[in-house]
């Protein structure tokens, strides 16, 4: 069940993203008075379930059966389906091929235009609908676990973060905290009474692909909000209790008491446990699978988690920044695809699946729609052929040339974009594939 949830929001996430991108270049065709031939949400191979002729325009519209976006032709264009028949009759006026250099790269460009427009539609609607929650860094008083890499260039389990490249206190919960800690120049952090100040390698994100690893997470306290009625503890652990140590050995988060639970399956135990604010042991039996019986306080019920409202006339500025912000990350950490580190770590329609959650959250799907947009756009104005970004290409060359490239050389460049980019996604969804059968 988990599967298709995911399966579902990816395929819902994709049509309305390819269906935006496309409309873009409909959108811009038409103002430009290029004639579109065919627009299709999905694909439709062999038959549609849905078609329908303009007599005004002659654009076919229809609907068809394979739920992955769509597509929109536009005629008298070099497009992925290499149909070049069209091509050989004379330029008609309503045709692509028409119409000027700065119309033909404003049609090109449409889609991605659409899909940066959709981004910032999408952040401004999350910032006015939900707002944004807000945990400083130094409010996180358990501060953080880190991972060996992290730990190599000087940070170590409980450093609490107080500021990152002279910005202090940055929002622990905004989705850029880490890349941000990652990218970073230098770290200060408590550690104990000292505040420690570490330079970041440059290489920092090299270091964690290579390891295979992320850089760190915040520690919760292990906490009870409950006992559940299967435990068998009922009486002995109360809610707020706060687990500090299994057996004599201390423990600083949920992460270190599971682990020493699972190091006691079936057996009894201590527990040293902060109760009113008062110390106190128990002894309790671990059950055979480690677990107590208990369900733990989130985030949200341990630290200070300020809302922030805003008003539409404040989400619309918040929210573009927000995606501006995302276009700039992604548009950075690019350059680490091209490393060896970075091209293992490629994934495909399996690794965007699993960005979505398990269970259905209209939030969690804008915001994951919104970064997805910003990928799709990224991605399609890079200077390959067979994307946007190769058709920008060659109308940019002709401009500066004074005349198009023959339509041999265009079919020749446009052929070799299109087996780079099969083979492209072959690797990504051949990683995914490696990954699931070798859990890797």
């Amino acid at each position: 069940m988990d599967i298709v949830m995911r399966v579902f929001q990816l395929l819902l996430s994709l049509s309305i993203l390819v269906f935006i991108h496309e409309l873009g270049h409909y959108l811009m065709a038409r103002f430009f008075g290029a004639r579109v031939a065919k627009f299709y949400l999905f694909f439709n191979p062999w038959f549609s379930l849905f078609k329908w002729k303009s007599k005004r325009s002659g654009t076919i519209y229809g609907l068809g059966w394979i739920p992955l976006g769509g597509y929109c032709q536009i005629a008298g264009m070099v497009d992925e389906s290499m149909d070049t028949d069209a091509l050989k009759s004379e330029p008609k006026p309503d045709e692509f091929r028409s119409k000027s250099a700065f119309a033909r790269l404003m049609i090109m460009a449409g889609g991605v235009i659409f899909n940066v427009l959709l981004a910032f539609l999408i952040y401004s609607g999350i910032t006015y609908a939900w707002g944004t929650k807000m945990l400083h860094s130094d409010q996180v008083t358990s501060g953080m676990t880190f991972s060996k890499t992290a730990q190599s260039v000087g940070f170590q389990d409980g450093d609490v973060i107080l500021s990152i490249d002279g910005n202090e206190s940055p929002n622990v919960l905004d989705s850029r905290f880490m890349s941000s800690l990652i990218e970073a120049k230098e770290v200060k952090v408590r550690r104990g009474e000292e505040v420690k100040s570490i330079a970041m390698p440059a290489d920092m994100m090299q270091r964690l692909l290579a390891a295979e690893e992320g850089f760190g997470s915040l520690r919760l306290p292990f906490v009870i909000d409950s006992v559940l009625p299967t435990s068998t503890l009922a009486g002995q652990l109360l809610k707020g209790d706060s687990i500090i140590a299994v057996d004599s050995l201390p423990t600083s988060d949920i992460t270190e008491v599971t682990q020493a639970l699972q190091a006691k399956k079936g057996q009894a135990i201590t527990l040293a446990l902060i109760r009113s604010g008062q110390l106190i042991e128990e002894q309790v039996h671990v059950d055979s699978l480690g677990h107590l019986g208990v369900a733990l306080r989130g985030v949200e019920d341990i630290y200070p988690i300020e809302q922030v409202n805003y008003g539409i006339l404040e989400a619309i500025p918040a929210g573009i920044d927000r995606a501006l912000t995302t276009i700039s990350g992604y548009i950075t950490n690019l350059k680490y695809i091209f490393t060896k580190e970075g091209a293992k770590q490629m994934g495909g329609l399996g690794t965007m699946g699993k960005l979505f959650p398990t269970s259905f959250d209209w939030q969690s799907f804008w915001s994951i729609t919104a970064f997805l947009s910003v990928i799709l756009a990224v991605m399609n104005i890079l200077p390959i052929p067979a994307l946007d970004g190769g058709h920008i290409l060659f109308i940019i060359i002709e401009m500066i040339r004074r005349k198009p490239l023959s339509l041999k050389a265009q079919m020749r460049i446009q052929t070799a974009g299109l087996i780079f980019l099969a083979l492209l996604m072959i690797y990504a969804n051949g990683n995914d594939l490696f990954r699931a059968i070798f859990g890797k």
